[in-house]
């Protein structure tokens, strides 16, 4: 029997979601604010994994440099991707953007890079940012390195709290609640323009539309900034208020 061709679901947008094997969180949280996927939206996401230790320290997080080449490798490789995103905050920190991107263009064809921490920064530059809050679950090394690129970026932290927890299995556990309670400690601490809310394994997009008319200022959270970013990049336009301030910028602006 004779067949005809049609061309990818992605008719709009072609999104590449890099996901940690150990993280539980990105993938619905990005498919949930991206819009369901198929024909009928004309955008499609593929997610492939990466591995990498349950331990977050700077050493596993490094050396994910070496495994991304073959993780992006399981990428549809017939497809022209619009935005292929690296999920990981503290891997971004330490491979570096600058070399994520490298090491994505070298196996997949793609007209966009990101990650959450360039997300983020471009976020905090959307919003008008000065002045930030962040919150963290990793252990202090990490922290400490990610600070640096926060502030590198012309940032001031006027608050900060972590919750030192190394094992990215626990992080994916830590209730909302008691992250909600971390960012109004973050805010108590100094006048803040919004918080940060790091890593892509932490369950942060329930709690920001409450913790945002709570505190008064922008959330914003490594999955909720990734996402924004990957539809601004492909400019798809729209916004959606359930995902905070971030969300009614101009998607489509960039």
């Amino acid at each position: 029997m004779d067949y005809a061709l049609t061309g990818p679901i992605g008719a709009r947008a072609t999104f590449g979601l890099v996901a940690l094997s150990t993280d539980e969180t990105i993938e619905p949280d990005v498919s949930r604010m991206i819009g369901q996927q198929g024909d009928d939206t004309g955008i499609a996401l593929y997610t492939t994994r990466i591995p990498c230790h349950s331990l977050v320290t700077p050493q596993t997080l490094a050396d994910m440099e070496q495994t991304l080449p073959a993780s992006i490798g399981l990428l549809p490789s017939a497809l022209e991707f619009d935005v292929i995103a690296y999920g990981c905050t503290s891997g971004a920190t330490f491979i570096g953007p600058d070399r994520v991107d490298e090491l994505v263009r070298s196996v997949r064809s793609t007209h966009h890079v990101t990650d959450p921490l360039t997300a983020v920064l471009a976020a905090c530059d959307t919003l008008g940012v000065q002045r930030l809050g962040f919150v963290t679950p990793y252990a202090k090394d990490v922290s400490a390195a990610m600070r640096g690129r926060l502030e590198d970026h012309g940032l001031e932290i006027a608050g900060f709290i972590s919750f030192e927890e190394p094992d990215d299995a626990t992080v994916a556990r830590i209730d909302p609640a008691s992250t909600l309670g971390a960012a109004r400690n973050a805010t108590r601490q100094s006048r803040c323009d919004a918080v940060f809310l790091s890593c892509t394994n932490l369950r942060t997009l329930p709690l920001i539309a409450r913790a945002e008319a709570e505190l008064g200022v922008p959330i914003i959270s490594s999955n909720q900034a990734l996402a924004w970013h990957m539809m601004r990049l492909a400019r798809i336009s729209g916004g959606n208020d359930r995902f905070g301030r971030l969300w009614k910028t101009n998607l489509a602006a960039a």
